[in-house]
């Protein structure tokens, strides 16, 4: 039985105990969302700028399933500055990670939701995707940032992870960085190893076995970049689909890994693509980083 509902209030989310401080970062806090706004009139473009094929659906599957976790007694949230850190700068406290557990022991995924470094789309442009990358077996992080300070976060969000492997139950060695938009932008400059290690601060931190990217005009290429993922639609007016076409046709030159799906008519910010000529595409890219890891 679900606790939530499309009908259900965002005040009614944010204020449930289950969700305790943390309840707001559901939502695009650089957005103006109304506590009194229904979670199906919260799933539009409106909203998450720059998206399409929202789903009201997947709002609600993820709302109640973090839910459920909570209730018996998961932890669902972590923050990766200390209260320390956000004591001395308060703007830290909108950060942290929702964890969508899988496998003890599994490789973890970081989802990096897009939002044009304005806002962060995680309702539809990471979360989703962690849920089912969860459901595969597979421990998914769902990464909220701040956008001026996107990479920094990410770097500190790494770190913390592999720091706490551990008690977090992840095998800290083999991971995925994914995102959309600006997300992917995130994903592919930390998916870098010279990046990675200047902004981690740490010369031997592993490289992720594989970066998935969806819709986003990154071209810098590297013989540092990890191996590559990418899908996007033919009818993007933000992220051209051969500007990612090409960037992958340099890394395969270099003996980089790529993989390169372009999906007819559709537009930006897909997220799963449920109903779409790009639904399952998620199935692609976990093959495409089960690959990876083996050679690794």
């Amino acid at each position: 039985m679900h606790h939530f509902t499309a009908n259900s209030t965002i005040r009614e989310v944010v204020n449930d105990p289950a969700f305790r401080d943390f309840g707001h970062l559901l939502f695009p806090v650089d957005r103006n969302v109304p506590g009194s706004m229904t979670l199906k009139a919260l799933t539009t473009s409106g909203i998450y700028i720059w998206y399409s094929d929202i789903r009201t659906e997947e709002t609600v599957d993820v709302v109640n399933y973090l839910y459920q976790e909570a209730a018996i007694d998961r932890q669902i949230f972590y923050r990766y500055y200390s209260d320390k850190e956000i004591a001395r700068n308060p703007e830290k406290a909108d950060t942290g990670l929702f964890f969508f557990r899988g496998r003890k022991g599994a490789p973890f995924v970081v989802n990096n939701a897009g939002g044009g470094f304005m806002y962060v789309a995680a309702m539809h442009d990471s979360f989703p995707h962690a849920l089912a990358l969860s459901r595969m077996g597979y421990n998914a992080f769902a990464i909220i940032y701040r956008p001026e300070t996107a990479y920094e976060d990410l770097a500190r969000a790494l770190v913390f992870i592999h720091d706490h492997a551990d008690s977090l139950g992840v095998d800290a060695n083999h991971y995925s960085l994914w995102g959309g938009s600006a997300g992917a932008r995130m994903a592919a400059v930390l998916g870098n190893k010279a990046y990675l290690q200047q902004l981690t601060g740490r010369s031997n931190f592993p490289q992720a076995d594989a970066i998935i990217m969806q819709y986003t005009g990154y071209d810098y290429v590297s013989r540092y970049d990890a191996p590559v993922y990418v899908c996007v639609g033919d009818r993007d007016g933000i992220a051209w689909w051969r500007t990612m076409q090409e960037r992958l046709k340099s890394l395969s030159s270099l003996g980089i890994p790529t993989e390169f799906h372009v999906y007819p008519g559709l537009t930006h910010g897909f997220g799963l693509g449920n109903g779409t000529v790009a639904e399952g595409w998620i199935d692609d890219a976990v093959r495409f980083w089960e690959k990876q890891m083996k050679h690794k």
